[in-house]
């Protein structure tokens, strides 16, 4: 798994935890060979640093006290899938972030990371008896939320667990923005790029169905590297696509025949859709005037139509909306890509302002500033910052020097301060004879 701040948005979905976080890949790799991970002081504040900043992320966009339930289909939101009340075999159903507090503490939960669009599930038909805690007056069905195999704990065209403890090889997962499911680096028919701008992917099959995609990811996406990955193959066999091989399969793509051609999707068949005018954007007529699409199809520019695609930070900013792109949006069941507020990003900025918000709201040191002169604010701020700085270069020597802090070099650090401000006040004091 890379770091959060690389792939921020291709976090790795857990289970059975309260903790949506998994180890770093060092941590993990020492945990597979049976090895003892052996990490400074350092490393271990940097990264509860990022995790917790994650975790604000992740669910501070999200309420820890109220079912989501009465805001409708919430745009996006944190989720969980509960297999003790829910297992597989039954109806999948999601539940909120405070329903997995309240309604759901000690069960056997599956973290689905977010999801968009989707209603609070629980309490209603597909669980029974059980009523939720906080909003127990549901309708019986959510019919407009969407469901996968995530719901049961399953993820990729591989259709297996994560983690997965019959699967020893290390890959981190990512997840396709348009159908929302978590995918295996080797399973996705191309090569992980690895480039820290990238921000989000389409799996082959989501590109497939919106076929017009691939006009765009011709004109901007990271160009591909495939590779032939079958989901339950256990070894990856990499194929580099050469040159005059790129020049043949955009030659027989600009003389298709009118029948439709067979290729592969992650391991199945399924059917490539002709290049006609009505599906690939506009048709000739006034209407389709300043077409960003009708211009990229006249470029002749074209792709290989095979593996997943990642695409670069703003690029659904570059996605035309004009009024014939709209319905093929519409119709390929992706309007959302339009929507800037849709992506995890926007959601995870969302959860950081709100979780700063309420940190600033709560913290005891500026209530207390609150009740103070302006001198006195500026004397208590300056004796924190001291103390702030050298507690942090009296930490950094030992980690230099690789010993280990005891509660003893903490007891005597603070009377050293209590000393040194007991000097700065008697040098302060003037008496008059």
């Amino acid at each position: 798994m890379r770091s959060a701040r690389e792939v921020r948005r291709f976090l790795c979905p857990g289970t059975g935890t309260r903790s949506i976080f998994l180890l770093s890949s060092s941590s993990r790799m020492a945990a597979i060979d049976g090895e003892e991970a052996t990490v400074s002081l350092v490393d271990v504040l940097e990264e509860d640093e990022e995790l917790e900043n994650e975790a604000s992320a992740v669910l501070g966009g999200s309420d820890s006290e109220k079912c989501s339930y009465p805001e409708g289909y919430v745009k996006r939101q944190a989720l969980y899938a509960c297999n003790t009340c829910t297992p597989k075999g039954g109806e999948p159903a999601g539940v909120c972030l405070a329903c997995s507090y309240k309604c759901h503490e000690g069960h056997d939960l599956f973290e689905l990371y977010t999801k968009r669009n989707f209603r609070c599930d629980c309490g209603n038909d597909k669980f029974g008896e059980m009523e939720c805690k906080l909003f127990a007056d549901k309708e019986k069905l959510n019919s407009g939320n969407k469901y996968s195999h995530n719901f049961f704990g399953l993820y990729c065209t591989c259709d297996r667990p994560y983690p997965d403890p019959e699967d020893e090889v290390p890959d981190e997962m990512i997840q396709c923005v348009v159908c929302e499911d978590w995918l295996h680096g080797r399973h996705l028919g191309c090569v992980v790029p690895d480039c820290v701008e990238l921000q989000e992917m389409i799996c082959e099959t989501c590109m497939t169905k919106a076929h017009f995609l691939w006009r765009y990811a011709a004109q901007m996406a990271v160009p591909p590297i495939t590779k032939v990955s079958p989901c339950k193959a256990e070894e990856d066999v990499k194929v580099e696509v050469e040159h005059d091989e790129e020049e043949k399969m955009i030659k027989n793509e600009n003389q298709s025949s009118p029948v439709d051609e067979k290729v592969q999707v992650n391991g199945t068949s399924s059917c490539k859709r002709k290049h006609q005018d009505d599906i690939e954007g506009c048709s000739e007529d006034v209407s389709c005037s300043g077409c960003k699409l009708k211009e990229m199809k006249a470029s002749g520019k074209s792709r290989t139509q095979q593996g997943a695609v990642f695409w670069p930070a703003a690029w659904r900013t570059t996605l035309c909306i004009c009024a014939d792109c709209k319905i093929l949006y519409a119709d390929a069941g992706v309007s959302f890509l339009t929507d800037e507020a849709d992506t995890v990003l926007a959601y995870e900025n969302k959860g950081k302002s709100t979780e700063q918000a309420e940190q600033a709201g709560r913290d005891p040191l500026m209530s207390a500033l609150d009740n103070l002169n302006r001198v006195q604010q500026l004397e208590i701020i300056h004796e924190y910052n001291d103390m702030k700085t050298e507690l942090k270069d009296f930490l950094q020597g030992f980690a230099a020097e690789g010993k280990v802090v005891t509660p003893e070099d903490i007891r005597l650090f603070f009377e050293q301060q209590q000393s040194r401000k007991r000097r700065r006040a008697n040098a302060g004091q003037f008496y008059c004879s």
